[in-house]
């Protein structure tokens, strides 16, 4: 057991690429505004045009494998990200009051910011979501909270780096593990398994949401009580941008909890009245 923590702690926190990545606008992949404008621009409008385009359903023989494959990618990519994050934070001497509230001016270095930059990324990666839902016809599923979602979340993950946000690696951590609940299920779906716990995996966003609010508090105690935390303009982004994913995925629980429960009540009736 030793060794294989000794091995993780090797290859996730204290390899020379991840001890000493570093961050620098225009020079790491992905890394100028530019590049975000243009992807967020170009993944709204190819999502509009492609949602509205004839386009032919693919069959279930072809969209599985692939789904199921997308889905594997993503969920081990959580995986990842998640116990990298999670041994970064354990390998702190004092870990809460560092990952809660960075210094001011903390320059994006180091394993944190490394994990940071891969959780950016998949973001994009997980745009091909989208692209499955428009080539399976399930227009239904393509709701203004998918799409906001995943086009606002690139934009958030953008600036974790550029502002070295305070408090990020808690949200990664649960972020990427709430994704690998999420992704499990759907890899699921797509090998044809249909759990029962469906509901678990907006339930689980919602507490994720909530959770990141509590901490949050923490964060403002040790930015006023002291000198300060570093990202707190990102971090304002981050705020409004949770509470308004915390509304719509509220909105959306509910509404699909009504019509689960309305479509009960119909087969109830219908037995009593046969």
């Amino acid at each position: 057991m030793d060794q294989i923590y000794s091995s993780l702690q090797y290859w996730l926190v204290n390899h020379p690429k991840i001890l000493h990545f570093q961050w620098t606008e225009g020079q790491t992949l992905g890394s100028t505004p530019l590049f975000l404008a243009l992807t967020v621009l170009s993944y709204l409008t190819l999502t509009l045009l492609l949602s509205r385009a004839p386009l032919p359903s693919l069959g279930p023989n072809i969209l599985k494998p692939i789904t199921a494959l997308h889905s594997l990618n993503l969920f081990l990519i959580s995986l990842i990200m998640a116990v990298g994050c999670t041994l970064s934070i354990i390998s702190l001497p004092s870990p809460l009051p560092h990952i809660i509230c960075f210094p001011p001016n903390t320059p994006p270095t180091g394993p944190f910011f490394f994990w940071a930059n891969i959780f950016y990324l998949s973001k994009l990666l997980e745009f091909i979501d989208t692209l499955l839902i428009i080539l399976s016809n399930s227009k239904q599923r393509l709701t203004f909270l998918h799409v906001y979602h995943h086009g606002t979340v690139v934009v958030m993950c953008y600036l974790w780096l550029r502002t070295s946000q305070s408090l990020f690696p808690v949200a990664l951590v649960t972020n990427a593990t709430v994704h690998l609940i999420m992704y499990f299920y759907y890899l699921l779906c797509a090998m044809g398994i249909r759990p029962k716990w469906k509901r678990l995996v907006t339930n689980c966003q919602i507490v994720q949401f909530m959770f990141s609010f509590m901490v949050s508090v923490m964060m403002l105690y040790y930015h006023f009580s002291g000198l300060g935390c570093s990202g707190m303009l990102g971090w304002c982004f981050n705020a409004v941008f949770n509470a308004s994913l915390l509304a719509l995925f509220l909105d959306f629980h509910g509404k699909s909890y009504a019509a689960k429960q309305k479509k009960v009540a119909v087969v109830v009736d219908k037995d009593k009245r046969s």
